[in-house]
């Protein structure tokens, strides 16, 4: 019998940006699920539970680095693995 891979806690705050100091690698080698005011979201670039927010992309505009401009949406911010 093979076992599973232990699945590190998520923690409170997270990136997907790899140049952020946010960002734990062995937390995206697994599917991560983010629910914010009980709806499932998937475009979620950064999240904080205790604060309650999460950062999404603002559609196409982009800021002046060429990386996507973000919006913090505010509620109740769950993090889950799939």
């Amino acid at each position: 019998m093979t076992e599973a891979p232990a699945t590190p806690a998520l923690p409170d705050r997270l990136s997907v940006d790899p140049s952020s100091p946010h960002h734990v690698a062995a937390v995206f080698e697994h599917e991560i699920g983010i629910r914010l005011n009980d709806k499932e979201r998937f475009d979620v670039e950064e999240y904080c539970i205790s604060e309650g927010w999460v950062k999404v992309p603002a559609g196409r505009t982009l800021d002046r680095k060429g990386k996507p401009l973000m919006i913090k949406l505010k509620g109740k911010v769950e993090a889950f693995y799939r």
